[in-house]
């Protein structure tokens, strides 16, 4: 591999990429849940953090996927190492464990719960 994929320049970029991508993927993942829960007619406080729990495991995974096409699976962890360094900037609210598929299991299991509940007490 090329030690420039692994600049901090690289990295930055990568990270740009990422924050560009991050609304329309959440909202392209969010609609179908947000549709469920208006039409079953959910109260907001159990529609919208269902919502955001079931969108945010598919755009961290589709981020991921991209760290991973952009460095390559052996090199990921060093972009989320640098993430972990610049907290305050580039990988401002970003954690190591938003990126373990347990952690994204487990929340996309929670937004079912929580639709499912919906869905037994307001249909």
């Amino acid at each position: 591999m090329n030690q420039a994929e692994l600049s901090e320049r690289n990295f930055r970029r990568i990270s740009w990429i990422n924050i560009v991508l991050t609304p329309p993927l959440f909202i392209l993942f969010a609609w179908p849940y947000l549709f469920m829960g208006l039409w079953f007619e959910f109260p907001g406080v159990m529609l919208y953090p269902g919502t955001f729990t079931f969108s945010f495991p598919f755009t961290l995974t589709i981020l991921h996927g991209h760290v991973t096409i952009a460095l390559g699976a052996l090199h990921r962890n060093e972009y989320h190492e640098w993430l972990t360094r610049h907290s305050w900037s580039y990988g401002f609210l970003i954690r190591p464990v938003f990126f373990s598929t347990r952690f994204r299991l487990t929340l996309l299991i929670f937004s079912l719960a929580i639709l499912l509940a919906g869905v037994l007490l307001y249909a």
